[in-house]
């Protein structure tokens, strides 16, 4: 379940604050501390292919469009 699907849901369940409770405590997404889930791209908020380093925080796509302006030349 994403995150909008999760919020999506509490429209239609602040009628019964018991309902709610229940649907909060089972299926709140759940808080990553490790792997793929946790880093996303700064300008596209893609999870995949992510470069970190000089704390780039930007996926691969994103990298090749701001390379030269950030200062990065393409060898070869």
């Amino acid at each position: 379940m994403t995150t909008s699907d999760y919020k999506k849901a509490f429209t239609q369940l602040k009628a019964n604050p018991i309902k709610l409770k229940k649907y909060k405590k089972h299926n709140t997404p759940k808080v990553r501390k490790t792997g793929i889930g946790l880093r996303r791209c700064k300008r596209c908020g893609r999870f995949g292919a992510h470069i970190r380093s000089y704390g780039l925080h930007l996926c691969r796509t994103c990298f090749r469009e701001d390379a030269k302006s950030i200062g990065f030349k393409k060898f070869s």
